[in-house]
């Protein structure tokens, strides 16, 4: 296994990953996903491939063939004047593909994404879990994440 940047050749593996990611959402929450679509189009997807503020690692076999994905985006903090300034990268979208799952391929993918989270001069690793998705939850608390904040709703 070989772990890089996304390229425009991997397009189409990435949205049926995605298509992956929206199911598994939709099913937890069809009162907010839409089932049958993807968080990102064909041509968003091509923009954000190339931004280096937003690399797409992919995790692919000896074939060159993606397994496994992690969307990130460098964000710079404070939100405010009362936060310590720092770089953070978040964790937009991880998937391993359903096929490939139990061969530590998010594990590799998340230690490679630490490793250049650290490259880049980041101070800490962020990303959101929706409530219900058990098994993500799992899986990063396996990684040593810890729970930041608490995002709460009132649905009216």
């Amino acid at each position: 296994m070989n772990i890089r940047r996304a390229r425009l050749t991997d397009t189409e593996k990435i949205l049926e990953l995605l298509g992956q990611v929206l199911e598994l959402h939709a099913h937890i929450r069809p009162d907010i996903f839409i089932s049958g679509t993807t968080k990102y189009t064909h041509d968003e997807l091509k923009e954000i491939i190339s931004d280096d503020n937003r690399p797409i690692y992919v995790a692919v076999d000896e074939n060159d063939e993606v397994m496994g994905y992690a969307f990130c985006i460098i964000k710079k903090q404070p939100f405010s004047t009362n936060m310590v300034p720092f770089t953070s990268l978040f964790i937009d979208d991880l998937c391993v593909d359903q096929h490939f799952r139990d061969r530590h391929v998010g594990t590799r993918l998340f230690e490679y994404v630490k490793r250049e989270a650290k490259r880049l001069g980041c101070y800490e690793i962020s990303l959101n879990v929706w409530e219900g998705n058990d098994s993500a939850r799992r899986f990063y608390d396996k990684m040593g994440m810890r729970i930041k904040e608490t995002q709460m709703e009132f649905i009216l």
